[in-house]
């Protein structure tokens, strides 16, 4: 069933005179709906305005862009950054940019339609995108450059890219859209960055939303400084309006309660794996807070229970139903218990 609300969903929904707990959505610091963040944004606004539409290439400039992006590259380990207005718009720079005659672009299975160009498909396979990438390669002489997301469903992805494993990554680019990692996953929230670098790639792109681990509208891409500078230089760029400068000084002025609301989520993601008893048929990473399952008569149940999760065709009518728990910092170890005390009657009750 769809609901509509009023306000944005924190760990509590109320709809029509019912209390329910929500375990769905990306926020997984809980930072949009905390007060201390909150303020800190509320502050910025005034200091830089309610909006900023003028381009980043304008003759006045504000300072805030090149400081974020500067500490953006030091926590992922990259050369250099640039930010966007949405992790979307991030992820079409890049892959707009590079479909060109120099280069030949390949979708990994379950990559973000963010870094799609135009209706490119995904492959089904990592098999079959490795046989016609090495197919290409004695044939062609355009790069090859893969797209795939750092955070999958079937957990191919970060920490151990295990399915891209097999293509020959020397000759590759390779694009990683790290939506739902930067903030989250890696050292102190460094995302998948360095992880990727390790795969020895002829060079590395990542882009990403900033709104899943960070809590602001804004979006980023990371690489050398040559690619960024590159990227830099366009058009689509030069043209899109910024992020709004407020966020993305609340982004590191807030530092010290994302590393506070990181820790609380690790904490819950424990409580929840050592009470959970059955996870036979869920696909989920070590040390992630979703977890993703084909069994919609989960959801069905969990509603019974005045409990919602993530359950809906993704990202349009005719793909398969997502549904996922989604854990985050602002959970009490109450939620947490009234859940799992749920998932582990189905069944039986």
């Amino acid at each position: 069933m769809n609901y509509s609300i009023d306000s944005f969903p924190g760990r509590e929904l109320h709809i029509s005179g019912k209390r329910f707990l929500y375990f769905g959505g990306t926020s997984y610091l809980g930072l949009q709906t905390d007060p201390n963040f909150q303020n800190m944004f509320i502050e910025n606004v005034k200091r830089y305005g309610t909006n900023y539409g003028a381009s980043r290439k304008a003759n006045v400039q504000i300072s805030i862009y090149e400081k974020v992006e500067a500490y953006l590259a030091r926590i992922a380990g990259s050369e250099s950054c640039i930010s966007m207005s949405s992790g979307y718009l991030a992820g079409q720079l890049v892959a707009q940019n590079l479909h060109t005659s120099g280069y030949h672009l390949f979708y990994a299975p379950e990559s973000h339609s963010a870094v799609h160009y135009r209706q490119k498909k995904r492959y089904a396979s990592f098999s079959a995108l490795n046989d016609d990438i090495r197919a290409h390669l004695k044939t062609k002489k355009s790069i090859p450059v893969v797209f795939m997301d750092s955070i999958d469903v079937m957990g191919t992805g970060y920490p151990d890219f295990s399915g891209i494993r097999i293509l020959p990554l020397q000759h590759i680019i390779l694009v990683v859209d790290d939506s739902h990692g930067i903030g989250i996953i890696g050292e102190n929230g460094c995302g998948a960055y360095k992880k990727a670098l390790q795969l020895g790639t002829k060079e590395l792109i990542v882009c990403c939303s900033l709104g899943k681990g960070f809590g602001i509208q804004a979006g980023a891409i990371l690489g050398t400084k040559k690619r960024i500078a590159q990227f830099t230089k366009t058009e689509f760029f030069g043209g899109a309006s910024p992020a709004h400068p407020a966020a993305l000084a609340t982004l590191m002025d807030g530092n010290m309660i994302v590393e506070e609301k990181r820790s609380l989520l690790a904490t819950n993601i424990h409580l929840f794996m050592n009470s959970i008893k059955n996870t036979e048929n869920w696909y989920f990473s070590k040390n992630y807070p979703a977890f993703h399952f084909f069994n919609s008569e989960i959801a069905y149940f969990l509603e019974k229970k005045n409990i919602l999760i993530t359950n809906f065709n993704y990202p349009n009518e005719d793909s398969p139903l997502m549904s996922r728990i989604v854990l985050s910092a602002s959970h009490t170890p109450s939620d947490i218990d009234k859940l799992t005390t749920s998932l582990n009657s189905f069944g039986y009750d």
